[in-house]
C-alpha cells in the first residue's frame, strides 16, 4: 500500500515523521518549517490535488474538519477512491474517515492504533456491530462485485439481522479462504430480496497470435471463448503470451483495453513443459517452442486448477484459459 502523510503545522510534521518511521509513507510538509526527509510544499491545496489518486491511502495529521473540506472535490466513487485517515496533533485518535472497506482504511486505522498506541475511530456499522459488509467480504476473498447498489443493500439487511445466504455450486471446496467460481449472495427476506453475484480472479487467459495481429481482433477472439464458456471478464486476472510476442502492439493494446496486467513468459520456461500440450513443429521452427498460448496461461496460473480452453483458433488467434483453483492458498 502506497501512503502519504500530510501536515500543516510544525507539530503535526514531526507526528508524521515519527509515523514514517515505523510504516512505509511519503510525509508531506509546508516547507516555511523545514522540516528535514520530508516533502516540502509551498501550497498544501495544489499539492494534494496533483497527488489525491497517486496513493492508495492518505494518512492527515490535521483537524477533520479541514480534510473533509479539502477532499470534497476529489473523491469519486467509493471502489475507486483512496482511504482517507485522519490523527490528531497530539496523538489520541485516528479516524478512518474514507473508503473504510474496500479502500482499507478501517483495516490501516486498527493497525495504526496498535503501532501507535491510539484510539481507533471506526464508524461503519457493520465493523462497530461485529458483522462483515459484502464488500469486505468479497475484498477479503479477492473478489470482484457484480453491482455496488446491491453490495450496499445486501450489507444494510445484514447490519439490520436479516437472514443472509452464501449459496455456491456442488463442487465448490469451502477452505480456509472461502471461496466460489460462482458464488451468488442471496438474502432470504421475502420483503426486499437481493441477489448479487461475486467474481473471483482466477482466469489467466493464454494468448498467442501473427505478428502484426490488430487489437480489434484479439478482443473479437477472446470474446467469442469468453461467451463460449458463459464467463466474466470480471474473473480475468492476468493476460500472458510468449516474449517474442513482448511488443506486440495489438497484443499489447488489448491488455489495456480489459485493464488486465499482460504477463511475458520466456520460451525457456516453455520448453521444459511444452510436451505437456499439444503443439506444432512449424510453430517450433518459427519461435523456438511447440506451443504459446496454453504454457503460458499455465505457467502464469498457480498451476492449481484446469483448463476451460485449451486451444481455441480465431483469424490466427489462439486462446486458452486456465481456471484456478478457487479458495486454496
Amino acid at each position: 500500500m502506497k501512503i502519504a502523510i500530510w501536515s500543516v503545522t510544525r507539530g503535526a510534521g514531526k507526528v508524521a515523521l515519527k509515523l514514517s518511521e515505523k510504516i512505509s509513507a511519503d510525509v508531506y510538509t509546508l516547507k516555511k518549517f523545514e522540516i528535514d526527509n520530508s516533502i516540502q510544499m509551498e501550497n498544501f491545496t495544489d499539492k494534494l490535488e496533483s497527488k489525491f489518486s497517486s496513493y492508495d491511502a492518505h494518512i492527515f495529521i490535521m483537524a477533520t474538519g479541514i480534510v473533509v473540506r479539502k477532499i470534497a472535490s476529489l473523491i469519486k466513487r467509493k471502489d475507486t477512491d483512496p482511504a482517507v485517515l485522519v490523527i490528531d496533533e497530539k496523538e489520541r485518535f485516528v479516524i478512518s474517515l474514507l473508503s473504510g472497506h474496500l479502500g482499507g482504511a478501517n483495516e490501516l486505522t486498527e493497525e495504526l492504533a496498535e503501532k501507535f498506541s491510539l484510539l481507533p475511530v471506526v464508524t461503519t456499522s457493520s465493523d462497530i456491530t461485529g458483522k462483515i459488509a459484502i464488500d469486505t467480504l468479497s475484498q477479503k476473498m479477492q473478489c470482484q462485485m457484480e453491482n455496488l447498489e446491491k453490495a450496499k443493500n445486501i450489507t444494510s439487511l445484514i447490519v439490520d439481522n436479516k437472514n443472509v445466504d452464501i449459496l455456491l455450486p456442488k463442487n465448490v471446496t469451502v477452505g480456509k479462504n472461502c471461496g466460489t467460481s460462482s458464488g451468488v449472495v442471496i438474502s432470504s427476506n421475502k420483503e426486499n430480496i437481493e441477489v448479487m453475484r461475486i467474481y473471483p480472479e482466477n482466469l489467466i487467459i493464454g494468448v498467442g497470435c501473427r505478428r502484426g495481429t490488430v487489437k480489434e481482433n484479439i478482443l473479437i477472439a477472446i470474446e467469442k471463448v469468453m461467451k463460449k464458456h458463459n464467463l466474466s471478464y470480471r474473473s480475468i486476472k492476468k493476460i500472458a503470451t510468449v516474449d517474442v510476442k513482448a511488443d506486440e502492439k495489438g497484443l499489447i493494446e488489448a491488455a489495456k483495453a480489459l485493464n488486465k496486467e499482460l504477463i511475458i513468459v520466456d520460451r525457456k520456461e516453455i520448453a521444459p513443459i511444452e510436451n505437456m500440450f499439444k503443439g506444432s513443429e512449424f510453430v517450433k521452427k518459427q519461435i523456438g517452442v511447440t506451443c504459446v498460448s496454453e504454457p503460458c496461461a499455465y505457467i502464469v496460473s498457480n498451476k492449481n486448477g484446469i483448463f476451460l480452453e485449451k486451444k481455441f483458433i480465431d483469424n490466427g488467434i489462439t486462446i486458452s484459459i486456465y481456471e484456478e483453483k478457487f479458495g486454496d492458498e
